[in-house]
């Protein structure tokens, strides 16, 4: 074996069968998806918009109907700048002032506007918390900083508001990558830090150098890598820096206690469980949540994702209370 084959493994072509342990909802996640565009090249400012545009018109039906029958209350707010949708859920009682600051996903470059706004509210149900969506900018147009300097601005705002100790931040893919850069910058500002961090599946490394980035392509159904995007968005930034891929941020300088969740198909998962080894290496109390053949996309609706969706809850509670 020559030193270029070295740490290289040759694996058989299998068959990759879905679990028949979980249930018929989670199964459906993972069928198989069609094959998606190709990306455009970077240079390629209305190609992108084009993308973008197709990418969102099929995920809006679904939404728009999961969402049909919420009654939850949205207001749309400038917040220091940045555009929040500030959506408080059916029930949810007066005296409840946590707030969860979200970060949607969408790969850095999708799901802004009316989408942002039905994510955070399906996230206002789910966690039964008043929710703060931001609705922050994206390329090919607005590139690093601007989606992070519109997250900042409504922490900024936010904090007017509230106390930290009220404040839990949470994002999910594209927006966990976003929620943890949030910390790094908020701390090396000097602004307090929330009471708790929520990051499901998040894309901290836009580097794409964890294992599952080659194990789990292909399995995990719904991904495949964004590297095209991640240069998109880094605009000629070096991809290593910590507010691009948070990963590789000084955790050991203040970070607040988080909750990660992933799955065993996740392309996501070394992203996820090497955040998890980071931070509790730098001594951040952090927990772990791994889904038994969880895509990236989770099982949302499903058992298994109702199991995710109360741990996050009991964080979220167990965070506030000790404020």
């Amino acid at each position: 074996m020559n030193e270029q084959d070295m740490g290289k493994a040759q694996l058989p072509a299998r068959e990759v069968t879905i679990p028949s342990h979980l249930s018929d909802i989670a199964r459906h996640y993972l069928m198989p998806q069609p094959t998606p565009p190709p990306y455009p090249a970077l240079n390629d400012k209305a190609g992108w918009r084009g993308y973008v545009t197709a990418a969102e018109e099929n995920v809006l039906p679904m939404l728009r109907m999961l969402n049909a029958q919420s009654e939850a209350v949205v207001v749309e707010r400038d917040a220091n700048g940045a555009q929040v949708f500030d959506i408080t859920p059916p029930g949810l009682s007066p005296d409840n002032r946590t707030v969860v600051l979200e970060m949607h996903g969408g790969g850095l470059i999708l799901c802004g506007g009316e989408l942002c706004r039905l994510m955070g509210m399906g996230s206002a149900q789910r966690l039964q918390q008043r929710v703060w969506a931001v609705d922050y900018r994206m390329p090919p147009d607005h590139p690093y900083p601007a989606a992070l300097d519109d997250c900042m601005s409504a922490y900024r705002a936010l904090l007017q508001e509230r106390s930290p100790s009220e404040i839990i931040v949470s994002g999910g893919s594209a927006g966990g990558n976003l929620a943890a850069a949030l910390i790094l910058r908020a701390r090396d500002e000097g602004l307090p830090l929330p009471a708790g961090l929520i990051l499901a599946t998040p894309e901290v490394d836009l580097t794409e150098s964890g294992d599952s980035f080659q194990t789990n392509d292909g399995v995990d159904p719904g991904l495949r890598s964004l590297m095209q995007v991640n240069l998109l968005y880094a605009n000629g930034q070096d991809l290593a820096h910590p507010y691009l891929s948070p990963l590789f941020g000084d955790f050991s300088k203040g970070f607040p206690p988080t909750i990660l969740t992933t799955g065993t198909r996740d392309l996501y998962l070394s992203n996820t469980v090497r955040m998890h080894r980071a931070l509790r290496a730098a001594g951040v109390p952090a927990s772990l949540h791994v889904t038994e053949a969880g895509p990236h996309t989770g099982f949302p609706g499903a058992p298994e994702g109702l199991e995710i969706d109360r741990e996050i809850r009991e964080f979220i509670c167990s965070r506030i209370s000790q404020g």
